[in-house]
């Protein structure tokens, strides 16, 4: 019996490391990267451009509140290539949309009396996007239920580990003083060098 259960230990161990192994790499990197932010420099790219929405498309706006015709939804997405998500009526003759991403952010306003489209959207690069993939930040339901699977399989494959560090920690004597360390040094490194 004793044996089944190191087994499934063992296999829990290694299925929940097998998922969470690009994870914490990603998420190792992003750290890095996000706890020297200051020193990592990036010059972001804005990019401008104005169109303008055609009269039967416009004259379908003044109908359309809460949100956009989808005759409005397709002539930008074809014609500036954006996905129209946030769409708020800033008055009566102003439509205005956000559209926030990873590492990046973007808005588009439409003149409902002109038909003027305004859009800039700013990326702020790679190391950005990644960065906000760490913290979840403008990524979507899909993402966050990937950091929700991504936690939970590191909680077991931490977990689990910990019982085999028990089931081998006979034959090294080192294996305790290791796991206190870990466990004491960022308490510590809290009470003494974080400040408010």
């Amino acid at each position: 019996m004793r044996a089944m259960w190191w087994k499934q230990v063992r296999l829990w161990h290694w299925v929940s490391s097998a998922i969470s192994l690009v994870g914490m790499i990603l998420f190792a990197v992003t750290g890095i990267t996000l706890n020297h932010a200051a020193a990592i420099s990036g010059t972001p790219v804005v990019e401008v451009r104005d169109a303008k929405l055609p009269d039967p498309l416009r004259q379908k706006l003044s109908s359309a509140k809460p949100g956009l015709p989808p005759a409005v939804e397709e002539w930008l997405k074809t014609t500036l290539l954006v996905v129209p998500a946030n769409v708020e009526w800033q008055s009566e003759d102003e439509i205005y949309i956000g559209m926030p991403g990873p590492g990046a952010d973007a808005w588009l306003t439409i003149q409902v009396d002109t038909g003027a489209v305004h859009l800039e959207s700013t990326s702020r690069g790679w190391i950005a996007y990644f960065n906000d993939l760490h913290k979840g930040r403008n990524t979507g339901k899909a993402w966050m239920w990937f950091l929700d699977v991504f936690a939970v399989a590191s909680v077991v494959f931490c977990l689990t580990g910990l019982l085999l560090l028990q089931l081998h920690s006979r034959g090294r004597p080192f294996t305790w003083p290791a796991v206190s360390v870990g466990f004491v040094l960022p308490f510590l490194l809290i009470v003494f060098f974080i400040h408010r």
